[in-house]
């Protein structure tokens, strides 16, 4: 089980399965919410994912035509991303973890997009787009 929450701590949440699908996201949208070159996420099924407090303050926008992201309406922490092409699963924003070592990046999304200062040397896989195995789209569809 993990557990996180927002950065005021209003909004607290847990985990009850070892989250899977780990990498980081440098989409514009990511940038702008986080104010850096990206931000990563956790991937959970939404029966394993649980607010413990504070989800009347869990606001919610849909920052693209496919998906919605959950923040902290008191500090404005980003929290979650809910996709349609994914509807049974829910990603996490893994800073936002009590322990955020528990888990680790295996690849970057949308790579070409990251500011030069932020271009990533882990040696991790690079994808110019979603990666072509995402779930829930076609085979070798990377845009949603």
């Amino acid at each position: 089980m993990l557990t996180g929450s927002c950065a005021c701590g209003t909004i607290r949440y847990r985990i009850d399965a070892e989250p899977y699908d780990t990498g980081w996201c440098h989409c514009r949208i990511c940038q702008r919410v986080s104010g850096s070159g990206g931000m990563v996420f956790t991937t959970a099924a939404l029966r394993h994912f649980h607010i413990e407090q504070g989800e009347e303050r869990l606001g919610k926008f849909a920052s693209t035509p496919f998906g919605e992201r959950g923040y902290c309406r008191d500090c404005g922490s980003p929290l979650t991303i809910h996709v349609r092409h994914q509807p049974g699963e829910i990603d996490i924003a893994a800073a936002s973890l009590d322990d955020p070592d528990a888990i680790a990046p295996a690849f970057h999304l949308y790579a070409d997009l990251a500011p030069k200062w932020a271009i990533p040397i882990d040696g991790l896989p690079r994808y110019a787009a979603l990666r072509p195995t995402t779930r829930g789209l076609a085979p070798g569809q990377t845009e949603a």
